[in-house]
C-alpha cells in the first residue's frame, strides 16, 4: 500500500501537482463524478409527464385579459369569446373531444346551447369562436364544458371555463 501511495505521489509531482493543487484535483474529480451521477440518474429515470387536455378562454382581442361581466339588456348583450382546447394526451392517436356551450342561472342541469365536435393529434390546438346574447335580465353562467369521445361515449373531462355574466336594464 505505501509503495503504490509512493508511486502515485511521484506521478502527481512529475504532472507539476503539490499537495495543494492535489486537493484541488480530488474536489474536482469529486464533483465531477457527482454530476455525471446525477446527470445518469435523472436521464435514466426522468419522470413522463401526466397526459393532459385543456380548455380556456380568450376575449374577443385573443387575450385573456378583457372578460364580460356585466350587459345591458337589447343594447350591448352579445360578447364574443375565443374557445380553445389543447390535446397533451400523448401518443399518435388522434383524440376527439366535444365542447359543450350551456347558459343558465343553474348550468349543471341546462341543455346545449351549442356544441363543437373536434379531432386533435398530440399538441394541437383547436380555437374557434363563440358568439353569445343575453337578453333577459339576471345573473348566468356562461359553462364551456369539455367532454372527450372514447369509444364512442361521452366523458367530461374535468376541465371546464365558466364565465358569470350578470344582464341589467
Amino acid at each position: 500500500m505505501q509503495k503504490r501511495f509512493a508511486s502515485v505521489t511521484a506521478i502527481g509531482r512529475k504532472i507539476g501537482l503539490n499537495d495543494e493543487s492535489g486537493y484541488a484535483v480530488a474536489i474536482f474529480l469529486a464533483l465531477l463524478i457527482v454530476s455525471a451521477t446525477v446527470i445518469g440518474y435523472y436521464v435514466v429515470f426522468r419522470p413522463q409527464a401526466e397526459p393532459y387536455n385543456t380548455i380556456f378562454l380568450l376575449d374577443a382581442q385573443k387575450k385573456a385579459f378583457d372578460y364580460p361581466g356585466t350587459l345591458v339588456a337589447n343594447q350591448n348583450s352579445t360578447f364574443r369569446l375565443y374557445v380553445n382546447v389543447v390535446n397533451h394526451m400523448g401518443g399518435t392517436d388522434i383524440q376527439t373531444y366535444q365542447v359543450q356551450v350551456k347558459i343558465s342561472p343553474n348550468p349543471s342541469g341546462t341543455q346545449s346551447e351549442k356544441t363543437y365536435n373536434l379531432s386533435l393529434k398530440d399538441s394541437e390546438t383547436w380555437q374557434d369562436s363563440a358568439s353569445i346574447t343575453l337578453n333577459q335580465v339576471g345573473s348566468y353562467s356562461v359553462v364551456f364544458e369539455l367532454w372527450q369521445i372514447k369509444n364512442g361515449a361521452l366523458i367530461l373531462t374535468p376541465n371546464s371555463c365558466v364565465l358569470n355574466i350578470s344582464v341589467i336594464s
